[in-house]
């Protein structure tokens, strides 16, 4: 680039940091941005970026590769019910283990490399998320009966990025596997985040799956019943735009769906005319 091109992608980049100046944006981490480790450095140093220009940024991580690998290793076989991972009370453990300790620490290991400052945090601490059992059939599956967003606040107030693995917890103490999409449009809401940004392994919302340049950049929450009947949305995608939608009801001004494949995805996203994914509103 030349210094002209240089000036202009900071000077566009201006009235995008006034706007989250102080502001509260959650990050769902996941798929293969997760596993890349030169994507996994990229997405850090994003996050990082943001931190120092005055965004209070929130990491909500998955981690599912790593618990089906350990899980693989101590004899046990991954079982999934409609996108759930079937969870008895081993497998609960080792979630917790998993997510709370090795992938979490990870995250913040990095961040710290960087000469960032970072705080794990799992939903079990500070009570801040308050689950129940889902249902019977997938055991240690949590749902979120209430976010405590105390924590969260506290550890942003001195000036800390808070990295949250998605462990829940009930009055009793019993550990519950949490989905990160849910997790993440929950604690957004409760946060009263400016944004949300799920990073994912698509592009966004495509017409034509097989034709990327048909990316949908934009989607009112009304539309997305329509474009699920039509089967634009479909699969795997319908329970993260189902998350997407629910933080915007519960008070997010705007959900991005973004393809964490592309180095410096958030960036783009957050500081640019253009942006790289699909926003809900």
């Amino acid at each position: 680039m030349t210094i002209d091109q240089r000036a202009e992608v900071l000077i566009q980049a201006l009235p995008y940091i006034k706007a989250y100046n102080q502001k509260i944006v959650v990050i769902k981490y996941g798929g293969n941005a997760m596993v890349n480790e030169d994507l996994k450095r990229a997405v850090m140093g994003d996050l990082l970026l943001l931190t120092l220009v005055g965004v209070k940024v929130v990491l909500v991580h998955g981690g599912g590769p790593e618990i089906t690998d350990l899980l693989k290793r101590l004899g046990k076989k991954s079982e999934f019910i409609d996108g759930l991972r079937v969870t008895d009370r081993e497998a609960a453990d080792i979630v917790q283990m998993v997510l709370a300790g090795k992938v979490g620490k990870s995250l913040v290991g990095y961040i710290q490399s960087m000469g960032g400052k970072a705080m794990g945090l799992c939903g079990m601490d500070g009570h801040m998320i308050e689950a129940r059992r889902l249902d019977d059939v997938h055991g240690y599956v949590g749902e979120i009966v209430n976010v405590n967003t105390q924590p969260i606040l506290d550890v942003l107030e001195k000036g800390y990025i808070p990295v949250i693995s998605t462990v829940g917890c009930d009055g009793e103490g019993n550990p519950y596997n949490i989905n990160a999409d849910t997790a993440a449009a929950r604690i957004a809401a409760s946060l009263g985040a400016e944004s949300l940004i799920s990073m994912t392994d698509i592009r966004g919302i495509l017409r034509d799956p097989a034709d990327e340049s048909t990316l949908i950049p934009a989607i009112q929450v009304s539309e997305a019943p329509q474009l699920i009947r039509e089967g634009i949305i479909s699969g795997g995608m319908i329970p993260k735009i189902e998350c997407c939608i629910e933080a915007i009801r519960r008070g997010v001004k705007k959900v991005f769906i973004i393809d964490g494949r592309v180095p410096h995805a958030i960036l783009i996203e957050c500081l640019t005319d253009e942006g790289v994914g699909t926003m809900f509103y």
